[in-house]
């Protein structure tokens, strides 16, 4: 998987350390630049400013602090604990903005800090779909899927399914709730609005 990287110093921070990101760009292979550019998974995350989850794995880093350089977990509670950071929130926010925010953080002890926070891998951000599909499992999402994209994801409704008693299951304060889902009003363009973008933990049942 690509990996999403975010660079940011403070307004004194010196040409060699803004020198250094740009020859990671320069000395990058024309390659593994067309890769890039050629991984939709990749280009997904950054345009559509991915909001982390719990279970995500983030590389945090800061240059010339080789010590401090370390993969994290965001954990259960979507909270990460890192040295001189110390524990803060990141499910929710962007590796644009925990960058912003790691890097205030570490610079009441470390002057001018440049802050690089990667995104390593996303086993966080998955929906499922079970029951009478074609593919039922899991599924990771990377950007907003409503429950007909994730059906499809799925491989589409067996000849049996019900087509109009589908559930969603998601977690809200700790309890679960159903949301209903009818395939066939959506299908005929009735009652858009139950087609809705579904959430990291969510679970889609076909009876």
């Amino acid at each position: 998987m690509r990996r999403l990287q975010f660079c940011l110093w403070g307004p004194g921070a010196t040409w060699l350390g803004l020198g250094l990101c740009g020859m990671a760009i320069l000395l990058a292979s024309p390659a593994a630049m067309a890769e890039d550019v050629a991984d939709p998974e990749a280009n997904t995350f950054e345009s559509s400013g991915y909001g982390l989850h719990p279970g995500d794995i983030i590389l945090i880093s800061i240059w010339g602090e080789e010590g401090l350089d370390r993969p994290v977990l965001v954990g259960p509670d979507g909270r990460i604990s890192f040295p001189l950071v110390g524990n803060l929130k990141a499910g929710g926010r962007t590796v644009e903005e925990l960058t912003g925010i790691i890097a205030k953080r570490v610079s009441r002890y470390v002057p001018n800090p440049l802050v690089t926070v990667s995104l390593q891998d996303i086993p966080g951000n998955r929906i499922y779909v079970l029951g009478r599909v074609n593919k039922p499992g899991d599924f990771m999402i990377g950007r907003d899927v409503q429950v007909m994209q994730a059906l499809a994801m799925a491989g589409g409704l067996t000849p049996f399914a019900d087509r109009k008693d589908i559930k969603v299951l998601r977690t809200v304060d700790g309890k679960q709730v159903q949301i209903p889902f009818n395939y066939k009003e959506v299908e005929r363009g009735k009652n858009l609005q139950q087609n809705i973008p579904l959430q990291a933990g969510d679970v889609v049942v076909v009876p």
